[in-house]
């Protein structure tokens, strides 16, 4: 899956493709992949590789482990795939997966090649074709915030992913994961992480009050692809290698720790996920609102899923992080992320100090 303007470039230095034996792969199983084959990169994500496939008239949309990772679960395309193949025939959005490979020998890693879909992109600025009115940002926030209760409310039976991932005891298994993960990458102390994580174990909801659901686990304004001509509807939503069943109030406190307010302290501004401090974007307060509306529930405790949210994306960013410490890849991007890591666990811890989804901003 690819926007229109979301520019392609040759591959990074060490992520290069041997597109010799892709195309050796490829002529056997797809009609019209005839004629040389070209390779180019998305080269604006941080976690799984995602490249462009040309050959003859055809496109598609490869994806790949990252070069080096050692977090095998994180990037399992076969899971991916499969996840995929069910979902995009109960759920539009999801892009349709063509071909999956698990034949280390053609790239060195397993891979999965999808159809590429065209629309756009809101990255850390709006795109030209977007005006920031308010009018319109609000209606592409409630847009982008329904979209992710329609998926939380899919049939799991229906999409036949009801014996999909571990629901029961999931939150749970997230706090502890992801602070066994925080642990295994930190490369210096960080007093707001380790506050968060004992704060997190010692909130954890006493029971499951939602309905399992399918979650994206990742579910931000750059996975989320807008209809060019209509940007009010949502055109696909990709980057599914966290996506399992489990709890949808978890993904929820995700897609807000994204979510930057006008009110937050300038250093968690800088961060700049997105630009959602625009006037006309309604605040995280404000997204929670849209998605009680939309699901028909109320989300006790929110603030517990948003320092959640916050937790897990420090983490992440972390793991990244220590991959460039360790020499594994050496993508510049990545020499950035420490001081967002600790920009994040000051944001998580804040909120859940001051039990509010605007620590600092008086909401």
């Amino acid at each position: 899956m690819a926007p229109a303007h979301d520019p392609t470039a040759p591959p990074r230095p060490g992520e290069e493709l041997d597109a010799g034996p892709l195309a050796d792969w490829l002529r056997p199983r797809v009609a019209g992949a005839v004629g040389e084959l070209t390779v180019e990169q998305f080269p604006s994500g941080h976690s799984n590789l995602t490249y462009l496939i040309r050959m003859g008239n055809e496109e598609w949309v490869l994806r790949r482990p990252p070069f080096g990772s050692q977090v095998k679960s994180a990037h399992d395309m076969g899971r991916e795939y499969q996840i995929l193949s069910r979902l995009c025939r109960v759920y539009a959005p999801a892009p349709e997966p063509v071909l999956f490979c698990d034949d280390a020998s053609v790239l060195g890693a397993p891979f999965y090649l999808m159809r590429r879909l065209h629309g756009v992109l809101i990255r850390k600025t709006l795109p030209p074709s977007i005006p920031p009115l308010p009018d319109l940002l609000g209606r592409i926030a409630a847009a982008f915030i329904g979209n992710l209760a329609t998926l939380h409310a899919v049939d799991l039976r229906a999409a036949g992913l009801d014996t999909f991932g571990k629901p029961a005891g999931y939150s749970a298994r997230q706090i502890e994961g992801w602070t066994r993960r925080w642990d295994a990458a930190a490369t210096e102390p960080v007093a707001d992480m380790q506050s968060l994580a004992g704060w997190l174990a010692a909130h954890l909801p006493q029971q499951p009050t939602a309905a399992p659901a399918v979650i994206h686990n990742d579910y931000k304004f750059d996975n989320v692809l807008l209809d060019a001509s209509e940007p009010t509807r949502i055109a696909g939503v990709f980057d599914w290698e966290m996506a399992t069943v489990g709890d949808p109030w978890m993904d929820l406190g995700t897609a807000l720790s994204y979510w930057i307010d006008p009110t937050d302290p300038p250093e968690f501004q800088a961060l700049t996920f997105s630009p959602t401090n625009l006037p006309g974007f309604p605040t995280r307060a404000g997204i929670l609102a849209l998605y009680e509306e939309a699901s028909g529930r109320k989300v006790p405790n929110p603030v517990f899923y948003y320092a959640y949210g916050l937790f897990k994306l420090a983490v992440i960013l972390q793991q990244i992080y220590y991959r460039y410490a360790q020499g594994l890849t050496d993508d510049p991007r990545f020499a950035e992320f420490p001081p967002v890591v600790r920009g994040l666990a000051r944001q998580g811890w804040a909120a859940a100090e001051s039990g509010s989804l605007q620590p600092g901003g008086g909401g």
